[in-house]
């Protein structure tokens, strides 16, 4: 019974001796894989060409938009438009029943007729052309004076040589008075009578403005955007009767955040890309606003858009493009060197040709590049294509293949604006 104790300790011992023997010790360590060869494109960074670009979003204005409304007091006769007709100015729109203001018209001729004849000023002569003193009434007085005058002289005579008495010399004196006074009087009512032909003739001027105005016309060319009465309504003064917009120029307003405000100038240009059209449109910033709107912390401006065949409608979401620096430089990589893993973007950067994982941040892209914010400096170089990338040792192209090393510059020409948001 000893015995086989001792051969099965023998045994254990020899079990853990053996296991013992195979696992390395601690100060061993597990050897590095060897670097394998890695024939790829690299791209050496440097500052390119990457203008600064701010997208705005707003909508497409009219260039004018009003409601008309009535000048004078009637009722509709005629509606000469219906909604989405294109109106030239001048053109009728709405008719009021016009017999009210004709009366008015020959109401008011027949006044101004009857206070030229009251002066004898014929119904074809200026008024400038008659003077005061030469009309009837004036002319009529003016003679009773003269007679009243010539009697007074005869009586200043006779009473030189004692033929007439006191009394009957300052009957004549009174008479010759009251004459002068007559005359002043008539002289004075012509004048009176002119200024009332003055009156009459405004009168009948505003008699048939009121009797053109009865024709409502449109102020401006445009569109019918809405028809607001019918024939038979009665309207008041300032009652609005149609809504006219004009579409020719629109304008473009959108705003643009407070940061960005020192680069808003006018005669910036700017892409618009409008939904319902198949090409993006060109603009220049012609109105800025003076002031920052104190809700939104942005500045508002409007861009001008030609609109002569009203492809586009007053109203259209717009989304602008705006070069705000055409000269700006960034470092900028192609899109095919980024990879994305676990939400976070890196390349393959090569340190002393051996490359390996960097993680970065980038900023807009566009066209097939990103520009990069962080993780890369000036004179790097990395894999141009990211997702063929491994650790590895960096080997130059075959001959007579493009050289290894790419400047940036080299690949970006000519990038169409994407705007930062």
């Amino acid at each position: 019974m000893q015995t086989d104790r001792c051969l099965c300790g023998f045994a254990l011992a020899l079990a853990i001796l053996v296991a013992g023997c195979g696992r390395p010790t601690a100060s061993e360590k597990p050897k590095a894989k060897p670097l394998t060869d890695l024939v790829a494109g690299t791209i050496e960074i440097e500052l390119a060409n990457w203008p600064k670009v701010i997208r705005s979003q707003g909508e497409l204005r009219a260039d004018e938009v009003v409601a008309i409304g009535t000048r004078v007091a009637g009722r509709v006769a005629n509606v000469h438009v219906e909604l989405g007709d294109r109106v030239a100015a001048g053109q009728p729109l709405v008719s009021l029943e016009p017999e009210e203001f004709r009366l008015l018209v020959e109401q008011a001729d027949a006044q101004l007729a009857q206070a030229r004849s009251a002066v004898g000023l014929a119904p074809e002569a200026a008024v400038a052309s008659l003077v005061p003193e030469n009309s009837p009434p004036v002319r009529q007085e003016r003679v009773i004076w003269d007679e009243a005058k010539s009697s007074l002289l005869r009586a200043g005579t006779l009473k030189k040589q004692n033929a007439i008495a006191q009394g009957e010399f300052d009957l004549l004196s009174v008479a010759e008075r009251v004459a002068e006074a007559r005359y002043a009087s008539s002289l004075n009512a012509v004048r009176e009578k002119l200024a009332l032909i003055g009156v009459r003739q405004a009168e009948l001027s505003l008699a048939r403005q009121r009797l053109g105005d009865a024709t409502v016309v449109a102020p401006f060319d445009g569109y019918v955007q809405q028809r607001q009465v019918a024939p038979g309504a009665y309207l008041n003064v300032g009652n609005p009767i149609v809504s006219l917009v004009r579409t020719d120029p629109l304008w473009f307003r959108g705003n643009l955040p407070e940061r960005y405000t020192g680069l808003l100038r006018e005669g910036l240009d700017l892409t618009l890309n409008v939904e319902s059209t198949p090409a993006p449109l060109e603009a220049t910033i012609t109105r800025i606003s003076p002031a920052l709107d104190p809700q939104s912390r942005s500045m508002i401006f409007e861009a001008r858009i030609a609109n002569p065949e009203n492809t586009l409608r007053a109203g259209l979401f717009a989304e602008a493009d705006l070069v705000l620096d055409p000269a700006a430089q960034s470092i900028v990589i192609p899109a095919a060197s980024v990879i994305q893993f676990a939400g976070a973007e890196k390349v393959w950067k090569v340190v002393d040709s051996i490359s390996a994982q960097y993680e970065i941040i980038t900023g807009q892209s566009r066209n097939g590049f990103v520009e990069v914010l962080e993780g890369l400096e000036i004179g790097d170089v990395i894999l141009a294509d990211g997702p063929q990338g491994r650790v590895g040792r960096i080997k130059p192209m075959l001959p007579g293949e493009p050289e290894p090393v790419t400047p940036v510059h080299a690949m970006v020409n000519e990038l169409e604006p994407n705007p930062e948001g």
